[in-house]
């Protein structure tokens, strides 16, 4: 081995240190869902700071017609909201350049999971968010759990319910400060009832299908162990770069275009790394048969989507060539000093598999010191 290769920083490395620029500070009030009080104690808190002598905004804020937590934006600036016309209809975003060019020490931002309207800055309102960060602004906003993009099937198969709008868990886990807004099932079902957290026109509807008892009890629960999760992973990352040990433990997941659903794969690695404190890779084992000149385009824009996912989830995502699938992976975990690797076996039966178990007993007999998971999805 060359003495470049012994120094070599891993590549994780580099993504730190820009993650380590300055930038403002990022608040976020945490529910199970709507209507349990964020936007009211991020408006609360808004007043709070401008009473004490700070420049705070509201940069966007969603009240849905609900009185009392319009009166709670008392007499804090607002930065007019941008109207994009989108078929028909007169949508507000927030004015991101206008945010900008006023450079208030503070900006409170509604619903921070929210799609932006086409033709917009950005996509989406995380990213709005972490440009008003990256200009050193302060941003205080809300979200609901099932928002966060690992959460997505264990939502759906609490709920039924298919969650469009996520954030990649990153927004959660590089907040400065999380805060769980939390209020019993009964409270909330009564504030439906009241009126205060949708119009009564669509209460029925909410009460009959999101808002049932044993969904609003799952999502609370949720929520309470995400948050103490987050808060106690956040220690254990910040004792780990202490030890400067970290670096050297590490996960990785292989992706085929042929393999079982990529996306649970992916989350279900992120939650594993997460919960280890530690860097991972999303690794597209590319072999003959992976060749992009025998993979047509739809496949490869697959592909394209299930790295990006990966980038969103805080992975590291990556492309490896070698000539099999089993020593391609072994090459990646030996050169990338992996501890856990983790392959998905589909639920469809052996036929449709593409974790073979010619590859599952190679890696089984050669992954000494490395931990293997092989999961469902």
């Amino acid at each position: 081995m060359s003495l470049f290769e012994l120094e070599r920083p891993a590549p994780e490395q580099f993504l730190n240190l820009i993650r380590r620029q300055a930038r403002g500070r990022l608040k976020v009030y945490l529910g199970s869902a709507a209507g349990v009080g964020k936007t009211y104690a991020m408006l609360r808190e808004g007043r709070r700071l401008k009473a004490q002598g700070l420049d705070v905004v509201i940069g966007l804020v969603e009240t849905h017609g609900r009185l009392e937590t319009e009166e709670q934006k008392g007499d804090l600036e607002i930065i007019p909201p941008r109207a994009v016309e989108y078929r028909g209809v007169l949508l507000r975003e927030l004015d991101v350049d206008a945010t900008l060019a006023r450079g208030p020490t503070v900006c409170l931002v509604d619903e921070l999971a929210h799609t932006n309207a086409p033709g917009s800055r950005r996509a989406k309102r995380y990213q709005d968010v972490e440009d008003l960060l990256l200009a050193g602004i302060h941003v205080i906003t809300t979200v609901n759990i099932q928002h966060l993009e690992s959460l997505y099937d264990e939502v759906e198969r609490a709920t039924g319910v298919r969650v469009k709008e996520r954030i990649p868990d990153r927004v959660l886990a590089e907040a400065d400060q999380l805060v769980n807004v939390d209020v019993s099932v009964e409270d909330l079902i009564d504030r439906l009832k009241e009126g205060r957290v949708y119009p009564a026109d669509r209460v029925p509807t909410a009460l009959e299908n999101f808002f049932t008892p044993p969904n609003l009890t799952r999502l609370r629960e949720i929520a309470l162990t995400e948050i103490a999760h987050l808060i106690d992973s956040r220690g254990r990352k910040e004792y780990a770069l202490r030890l400067a040990h970290s670096a050297t433990d590490r996960v990785m997941v292989g992706l085929s275009s042929r393999g079982p659903s990529a996306p649970a794969l992916l989350r279900k690695t992120a939650r594993l790394a997460d919960r280890l404190a530690v860097p991972w890779y999303a690794v597209y084992i590319q072999t003959p048969a992976e060749d992009l000149t025998k993979i047509d385009a739809a496949t490869q824009r697959v592909i394209g989507r299930n790295l990006e996912l990966a980038q969103e989830l805080g992975g590291i995502p990556m492309t490896f060539r070698g000539p099999d699938v089993a020593s391609t992976i072994l090459a990646f975990a030996r050169e990338y000093a992996i501890k856990v690797i983790v392959m998905g076996k589909s639920r469809q039966g052996p036929h449709k598999r593409w974790l073979g178990r010619s590859i599952l007993e190679r890696l089984e007999r050669e992954t000494d010191g490395i931990d293997l998971v092989i999961a469902d999805v």
